[in-house]
């Protein structure tokens, strides 16, 4: 390998640049749903239909003064379902990092 040794670098290199540019270009595209006029719905006996699968429910907002803290949380979700905002839970909750919450954390509402 003298003169060049980036070129058997290259290839890899080329299909890993490649394969992100795929990626970034369609993955916003995945999630998306079509409209609601868009969508195309057929009739099924009776006997074949399955029934719906439940669809994710949000946690009831805390009824009392403090809030535990379960998996998807988010200090802002957490402030949002509560009716308060992001600043207030922090000066409610000193010890409580913005980033980092942990599933089973009290947080104080009041």
């Amino acid at each position: 390998m003298t003169g060049r040794p980036w070129r058997p670098l290259a290839a890899p290199a080329a299909f890993l640049l490649a394969a992100t540019i795929a990626v970034v270009l369609v993955r916003p595209g995945v999630h998306r749903q079509a409209p609601p006029a868009q969508v195309k719905t057929t009739k099924a006996p009776v006997a074949h239909v399955r029934p719906a699968a439940k669809q994710a429910t949000p946690p009831p907002a805390a009824t009392g003064k403090v809030y535990e803290v379960r998996a998807g949380d988010t200090l802002g979700s957490i402030a949002a379902r509560n009716h308060l905002t992001v600043a207030r839970l922090l000066e409610l909750n000193p010890h409580a990092q913005p980033t980092s919450l942990f599933i089973g954390q009290q947080i104080r509402l009041r």
